[in-house]
């Protein structure tokens, strides 16, 4: 507060206390000072108001009407010079500035203190001030200083005593459990009720994140709720410097308007020197000033705090992974079951077949070839099956080896339409293929017999899921660079296999393309099939640069999958408003 020598600018503010000098209590806080009371010119207390009287152990009534006491008396020590002080400002009625010593029992208190004649507009001279201060520190008198020395090694094993127990106290409770989110509450209303602070929270920290949300508080009841709030640790310099440091940090004035611009305490929690939270404890400006004691108190509660995180963490994820397992071998167990099945029934046909034959059943010539036939239709599914089985463990191994070339997009859907268009016909169902208006050859970049691999199984699953409608296969151009193993290619070209089948609800989609997995293991019994087949043509597309993506509306309502594959070569679209759409 800065003290101007004008003496006019000086009337005008001692005419506005005035007019407040009739205030008693707590209505002196408009005037944003912590301390603020009015003296006459002998220091006789006229009214008195502190922010922090009740943690100071002040009685505000008593101070002004028992001045006379020793019990209650709070006065400056240099009584003389404080006096003098009144009398010159009284005199020349300009504000200054004090600072000085006060008692009150056996409490010293130093104080900065602003003086403010008060000039009244009925006499002529002032006879009373307005002070306004706050507490620089506190101390105790000599008649103190000299009991607690007697009783010094008392205090201090009562004191050593106190905080053994409650580190025993916080660390039974923070050990009993391994669920993260009891032990984070537990330890804020430990520390919260043995610091007795204001507010207390717990933020886990991760190194990949510049924000810590706000997980566990203790707070006192006129305090907002900070619980679930995020903080940007750029925002608050002691959060990012107790990580730096892994040290106890006090912060004057923090930044966030909860916390109110109490001075806080931030300890980072940390396990084999890797911190893995934060707890930042607000403390009252007058009532909380952290002992030694109490410092080293957070600081061992956060040492406990570091290895429970981590224990309970690592804990959560072990319980995580054993669950996944369980998952796993619970889908591998299925999956083999159903691979079992779908082995067995073409392998069968196989026996069953060549072993009327050679028994003699076949009644002539002809029926012989079609017993051979079949057993030759059942042994190319069975190399189907068995092909995606080493496909996937090619993949999965990283062994999966590609040749990529240029690929005119009309040979592939040509062998597609000539292997899978009979496939159709013979279920009675269409089968349309629908291309770009070019006119020259669309020509991708990819593996010809993965590619067609990809497609056989696309439109396999459409026939073999669909009953009535049909199938239609389509492909449109995306203009848009991308670059693939270092080569920049000019677009990529988007395949849609769409059929009018039974389709999937939408909460079972996630499973499509996971290994493994079945969407309905009796769907699958039903239709047969491994269920490897979208999941090797996701993996097979995006080995070559794409991606593919699934559609279904619902049960009944037919699927769609598409897939994409780099653009060889830019083709001459048939006119410029196809194009444009395309764009």
């Amino acid at each position: 507060m800065s003290i101007t020598a004008n003496s006019q600018r000086s009337k005008i503010l001692s005419k506005n206390l005035e007019d407040i000098t009739s205030n008693t209590n707590g209505s002196w806080a408009s005037l944003g000072a912590e301390l603020v009371y009015t003296q006459d010119g002998t220091g006789r207390y006229l009214t008195f108001w502190w922010q922090y009287s009740e943690c100071l152990g002040l009685n505000p009534q008593q101070i002004v009407e028992d001045q006379g006491g020793k019990e209650y008396a709070f006065f400056p020590v240099d009584k003389a010079a404080y006096l003098s002080m009144l009398q010159r400002i009284l005199t020349t009625l300009m504000p200054d500035r004090y600072q000085c010593w006060f008692s009150y029992g056996q409490q010293l208190f130093e104080l900065e203190l602003v003086i403010s004649p008060i000039i009244s507009s009925l006499a002529s001279t002032p006879t009373t001030v307005l002070v306004m201060g706050r507490l620089l520190q506190t101390a105790l008198s000599k008649q103190e200083e000299n009991l607690g020395s007697q009783t010094a090694v008392e205090q201090a094993a009562r004191h050593s005593q106190r905080h053994h127990n409650l580190i025993n106290q916080i660390t039974r409770n923070i050990r009993r459990t391994l669920d993260l989110d009891i032990i984070w509450q537990q330890t804020v209303d430990s520390l919260g009720e043995a610091l007795q602070v204001e507010r207390c929270i717990i933020c886990p920290y991760q190194s990949s994140s510049t924000k810590v949300q706000v997980i566990a508080e203790y707070r006192q009841p006129n305090n907002g709720s900070m619980l679930g709030l995020e903080i940007d640790m750029a925002s608050e310099p002691g959060f990012t410097q107790a990580l730096a440091t892994l040290q106890p940090i006090l912060v004057e004035k923090p930044q966030h308007p909860l916390f109110n611009q109490q001075r806080m305490l931030v300890v980072t929690t940390c396990y084999q020197d890797q911190p893995n939270g934060l707890i930042a404890v607000t403390l009252s400006k007058m009532c909380s000033q952290i002992t030694p004691e109490e410092l080293e108190l957070a600081k061992e509660v956060a040492d406990q705090l570091g290895t429970a995180i981590a224990h309970a963490t690592l804990y959560k994820e072990l319980e995580e992974a054993r669950q996944q397992a369980e998952q796993a071998t619970r889908r591998i167990r299925e999956f083999l079951a159903n691979v079992t099945h779908e082995l067995r029934t073409p392998l069968n046909g196989i026996i069953g077949f060549l072993k009327l034959i050679l028994e003699g059943m076949a009644d002539d010539p002809e029926e012989q070839t079609q017993f051979l036939q079949e057993a030759h239709k059942s042994s190319l599914y069975l190399l189907d099956i068995i092909n995606d089985m080493l496909d996937i463990a090619r993949i999965e191994a990283g062994k999966m080896e590609l040749e990529l070339r240029s690929v005119t997009l009309d040979e592939l859907f040509s062998d597609v339409e000539s292997f899978m268009g009979p496939q159709a016909e013979g279920r009675n169902l269409s089968f349309r293929i629908q291309k770009p208006p070019t006119s020259d050859e669309i020509i991708v970049y990819g593996d010809y017999q993965r590619l067609k691999q990809v497609m056989l199984n696309l439109v396999g699953n459409a026939i073999k899921f669909t009953h009535e409608g049909g199938i239609t296969i389509s492909a449109d151009v995306v203009r848009k660079k991308v670059t693939f193993q270092d080569q920049q290619f000019p677009g990529m070209v988007r395949v849609r296999v769409a059929d009018t089948g039974i389709g999937v609800s939408l909460d079972k989609q996630d499973k499509l393309f996971q290994l493994f997995s079945q969407v309905d293991s009796s769907r699958t019994r039903q239709y047969g099939g491994t269920g490897l087949g979208l999941a090797i043509s996701q993996k097979l597309v995006e080995a070559m640069g794409g991606e593919v993506n699934f559609y279904s509306l619902g049960e009944g309502l037919g699927s769609t999958v598409t897939f994409t594959v780099p653009l060889y070569q830019q083709p001459v679209m048939v006119s410029s408003s196809d194009s444009d759409s395309q764009d």
